[in-house]
C-alpha cells in the first residue's frame, strides 16, 4: 500500500521586526536610494539654510539676518523676482492651456499629441547655461533671429526697446521652459473632461461659450490656478539661466544670493542663507497652494 503526500508550495521567507510580530517588508530597501538622496539633498540642506538664517558669524543666534531682508536693495530684488515669476507662470499658463486644449479637444490629428509631450517633457527640464547660450544665439544682439529680422525685414528690435539682458528677455527665455510644464501639467486635466458633461449641455440648449464659462472652466479653475502657482514657484527659484544670461546686469534674488554665498562684492554667508530662506517661504506657500488646489482639481474629476 502507498500512501500520498502532498506537496505544499513555502510561502516566501519573510523579514520581521525583533521583538514584535510585525512584518518589515524588503520593499523598502527600494526607496532607500530615494530617502537617502531627499535627507542629503534637500531635507539637511534646508534645515542648514533656516539654522543658519538665525545665526551670526560666531554661532549665536540673531534677528539681523532676517532684519537685513528688508533693505531697499533686497526688497527691490525680491519684487522683480516676483514680478518675472508672476509674468512667466501668467504666460506659461496661458499659452500651455492653449497648446494643450488644441491637442485634447480641438481636433487636432492624434498623432501630434505623444511628440507634443515628449518635446515638452524635455523642454522642461532644459535650463541653465545651454538655455542662455541658445537664446543668446537667437535672440541676442548678433542672434540668429534678430539678424534676419534686421537684414529680411529692416526691423532692428533692439532699436525698438527689446533688450534680452532685462526683465522682458528673462521672461520670454523662461517661456521656454515654462509652457512645457504647463502643457505636461493641464494635459491630465483636459484628459479628465467627460464627454457627457458637453452633450448635456447641449441638450439642455447650451452655446459652446456657455458651456466653458459655467461648466468647463469651474472645473479646471483649481487645475489652471494650481498650474499657475506651480510655475511661479519654478521661475522665482531658477537662478542658473538668470545667472548665465544676464550675470549681475539684473538684480534678482537667487543672483543676489549667489553672490552674497561666493563673496562676489561682499561675502556674507549667513545674509545669504536668510535670503534663501525668504525664497524657501515664497516657494513653499506657492507649492502648497499647488498641492491644495490639485487635490480640488482631482476631486471634481473622480
Amino acid at each position: 500500500m502507498t500512501s500520498s503526500t502532498s506537496e505544499t508550495t513555502s510561502p516566501a521567507p519573510v523579514a520581521y521586526a525583533s521583538g514584535s510580530g510585525r512584518r518589515m517588508s524588503f520593499a523598502w530597501l527600494g526607496v532607500m536610494p530615494f530617502l537617502l538622496f531627499a535627507l542629503l539633498f534637500l531635507i539637511l540642506p534646508t534645515m542648514k539654510i533656516v539654522v543658519g538664517s538665525f545665526q551670526t558669524n560666531e554661532g549665536g543666534f540673531t534677528l539681523a539676518n532676517i532684519a537685513n531682508l528688508f533693505q531697499p536693495s533686497i526688497l527691490s530684488a525680491y519684487w522683480i523676482s516676483i514680478r518675472i515669476s508672476l509674468a512667466s507662470a501668467l504666460l506659461g499658463c496661458g499659452f500651455g492651456f492653449l497648446v494643450a486644449w488644441a491637442f485634447v479637444l480641438g481636433g487636432l490629428p492624434g498623432w501630434i499629441r505623444s511628440p507634443l509631450l515628449t518635446f515638452s517633457g524635455v523642454a522642461s527640464n532644459f535650463a541653465g547655461v545651454p538655455l542662455a547660450f541658445a537664446f543668446l544665439a537667437t535672440f541676442g544682439r548678433l542672434g540668429l533671429v534678430t539678424l534676419i529680422l534686421r537684414d529680411w525685414f529692416g526691423i532692428n528690435i533692439y532699436g525698438l526697446g527689446f533688450n534680452l539682458l532685462s526683465f522682458g528677455g528673462l521672461t520670454l527665455t523662461y517661456l521656454f521652459f515654462q509652457i512645457p510644464l504647463a502643457i505636461l501639467i493641464i494635459t491630465p486635466a483636459l484628459d479628465g473632461m467627460r464627454r457627457e458633461w458637453r452633450e448635456a449641455a447641449a441638450i439642455l440648449g447650451a452655446s459652446g461659450f456657455q458651456y466653458w464659462r459655467i461648466v468647463a472652466f469651474p472645473i479646471l479653475w483649481p487645475s489652471l490656478l494650481g498650474t499657475f502657482a506651480l510655475l511661479f514657484a519654478n521661475s522665482f527659484g531658477a537662478v542658473a539661466t538668470a545667472y548665465a544670461l544676464t550675470g549681475s546686469s539684473l538684480s534678482i534674488v537667487p543672483i543676489l544670493l549667489f553672490a552674497q554665498i561666493r563673496g562676489d562684492v561682499l561675502q556674507d554667508p549667513h545674509l545669504g542663507y536668510a535670503l534663501a530662506f525668504g525664497m524657501i517661504v515664497v516657494t513653499g506657500i506657492a507649492n502648497g497652494i499647488y498641492i491644495w488646489l490639485r487635490a480640488r482639481s482631482e476631486r471634481w474629476i473622480k
